[in-house]
């Protein structure tokens, strides 16, 4: 393979771009459901619906074959409540799940639906050529596999198999499984178009959704998709406080291109938006650290005990645990965390750094499940994997270095709102995951505090059922032409200049004002003087961005969707006047935590263009159980078959 700087040296220019160029080129789809994103929900979704004879579209600016945060592969699949070795109850699990983080969560509609349909879902996806269970016999003899159901249970994630919820899987063959079954049942599927904007009935912000609007990043073509119900399944954003395109992993644990088109597009539509103040800290690969993956830790490396230069074990979080230092950053033992117990102990000399993984002292069989299953399967780490064996490493003969104590934990005004239950996100207005807006619905990372791969798939799975209903009892909305001339015109601004700001330097000055104006510290004055520096790029520098191509004009609106996430955070931590620890939120003009009175969700949205705040109480959903039983009584629970 070439290189770009071998290619320049050989020819003296770029290369040439090698699609038709058809900017402003119109392109009119009808649909009955229209998906937008193509990830784990995405796709979920499109079958669903397709299951029940309605038309389905999907739109997907990667290429769906393994596009989205779980597209590559997935290593756990949580939460499975009904799996034949599960010892909880799934409506006391969901409602567990939906009191973490003090309520604070995506709603009781989404613990509910994953965890009622979760092992349905797997099932599903084994019927469709997903693996989900050790048939050749590979593992047999490893600690959590069931030697009846060839199910790979996660011992360590499971508490010493106290609930048994949680499934090793060979997440790499889902999204392709996926896109077979989804394209065999027709759904039509259009890789590298951006979906940037949505359709209100009339051009009415806060109207029906009647379809949306996208540009193809090859082409530069305008796609106008006309359907009688949307559904969001895009992901949310990954680099708005640190940004550096130019270090190796770009920022965070997730592609750069997932820049919260879908929110934002919500949110112009008219749609309500909540907890969008929570956020989390960066703890993944910055270009300055390792990848969270990079050396023996936290997550897929669950049983793997760590040792110090002088191979003396570290104390474990907990009994049965392998003491891995991610688990202990998480808390663990009554008194002082196991993580400052680690620290500590090393300042006074008791441990030697390095820290290693140590494989060698595994059994066998233990050692090919994380290395062979869990570090394999996991989405971001078959390049480690390729990369490590190819240069000799040998679980079997092999120490892997750890790098967490030494690197420590990221500056606290490096945020993040790319973490499972970190971000905030579109609001879940009733049982059918419906939006606030009639005609929208929304599922996995675009709902607040989401989960990770099984409820993407799960929520996907259910919106995709109600949303198809919905269309049989409905006719197609009228589209404004006024609103898309005016989408087009922003669309292709930056594609009229051939000179000016590159999306890269817009991006990292939002980058910049996220971390001077609203990180770890927060006051009224600093939030507002954020504020007013977004609002200032808004006017002065969005209109001198250019893009030299399809692909550069991609990136250059997803800068701008960064920009609009950064002040729809600022926005709600201006109207939240109070610390929160659930939220991860600390303003310093109000310290105390969480004071009854603003136990409750923040909402916002766009009315007439103007930012509107309004609240809900916590568990506005009602009664879990109940309320799933009531709307889906039709329901039949494990799928059977084609």
């Amino acid at each position: 393979m070439t290189s770009w700087q071998e290619y320049l040296d050989k020819e003296g220019h770029p290369p040439v771009w090698p699609y038709p160029v058809n900017y402003e080129k119109e392109q009119e789809i009808e649909t009955d459901v229209l998906v937008l994103g193509g990830g784990i929900a995405g796709c979920w979704a499109a079958i669903s619906a397709a299951r029940k004879g309605v038309k389905v579209a999907l739109v997907e600016k990667s290429a769906t074959i393994r596009s989205g945060a779980g597209g590559p592969g997935v290593d756990h699949w949580n939460d499975c409540c009904n799996n034949p070795l599960s010892k909880v109850n799934p409506d006391e699990w969901a409602q567990r799940l939906a009191n973490n983080s003090g309520g604070y969560t995506c709603g009781g509609v989404a613990r509910e639906v994953q965890c009622r349909e979760n092992y349905d879902a797997l099932i599903e996806l084994e019927n469709m050529g997903g693996k989900v269970r050790d048939t050749e016999d590979k593992y047999k003899g490893a600690e959590g596999r069931d030697d009846k159901t060839k199910f790979m249970i996660s011992p360590r994630y499971n508490y010493n198999h106290e609930t048994n919820t949680v499934i090793r899987v060979w997440g790499s063959t889902f999204k392709a499984a996926l896109r077979k079954e989804a394209l065999r049942l027709g759904v039509k599927i259009y890789d590298r178009v951006m979906a940037t904007g949505l359709l209100n009935e009339g051009g009415v912000q806060g109207a029906r959704v009647v379809g949306a609007m996208g540009v193809n990043n090859r082409t530069g073509e305008f796609m106008i998709f006309k359907s009688k119900a949307t559904i969001l399944c895009m992901a949310g954003p990954g680099s708005i406080w640190v940004f550096n395109t130019e270090l190796a992993g770009i920022t965070t644990f997730r592609s750069r291109a997932m820049s919260g088109d879908g929110q934002v597009m919500a949110y112009k539509a008219g749609a309500e938006l909540t907890m969008m103040e929570k956020t989390g800290t960066l703890n993944l690969g910055t270009g300055f650290k390792h990848n969270w993956y990079g050396g023996a830790g936290d997550a897929s490396y669950e049983n793997v005990r760590i040792v110090d230069a002088n191979g003396k074990a570290l104390p474990v979080p907990y009994e049965g645990w392998g003491s891995n230092l991610g688990q202990m950053a998480r808390g663990g033992a009554p008194g002082k965390p196991p993580w400052e117990v680690v620290r500590d102990g090393v300042l006074k000399g008791e441990y030697a750094l390095p820290f290693y993984g140590d494989f060698p002292s595994m059994p066998k069989v233990e050692s090919d499940v994380t290395w062979g299953l869990m570090i394999g399967e996991e989405a971001i780490c078959r390049i480690i994997v390729d990369t490590y064996n190819a240069s000799g490493f040998d679980p079997r003969r092999d120490q892997l270095q750890n790098y967490q104590l030494i690197e420590g934990r990221s500056m606290p005004q490096w945020r993040s709102i790319d973490g499972a239950g970190a971000r905030g996100g579109i609001l879940i207005d009733d049982w059918n995951m419906r939006t606030s807006l009639e005609g929208l619905y929304a599922t996995g990372d675009q709902l607040p505090a989401s989960g990770d791969h099984n409820l993407a798939a799960t929520t996907g799975r259910y919106s995709g059922r109600k949303a198809a209903d919905y269309v049989k009892q409905i006719a197609q909305g009228k589209i404004d032409k006024a609103q898309i001339a005016a989408e087009k015109a922003r669309v292709y601004d930056p594609i009229k200049k051939n000179e000016g700001m590159d999306w890269k330097e817009l991006h990292a000055g939002v980058a910049r004002t996220m971390q001077y104006f609203c990180s770890e510290y927060k006051t009224e004055s600093l939030l507002k003087m954020g504020l007013d520096s977004l609002n200032e790029i808004a006017e002065n520098y969005v209109p001198r961005l250019f893009a030299l191509d399809p692909h550069k004009l991609m990136c250059s609106l997803e800068s701008l969707s960064t920009l609009e996430y950064s002040r729809m955070i600022i926005e709600a931590s201006l109207a939240r006047k109070a610390s929160s620890k659930f939220l991860t939120f600390d303003r310093i003009d109000y310290p105390q935590q969480d004071p009854p009175e603003w136990n409750k969700f923040l909402t916002l949205k766009l009315e007439n263009n103007k930012v509107k705040i309004g609240e809900r109480p916590l568990g506005f959903w009602g009664n879990m159980k109940e309320n799933y039983e009531k709307y889906n009584q039709d329901y039949t629970g494990v799928y059977k078959g084609k």
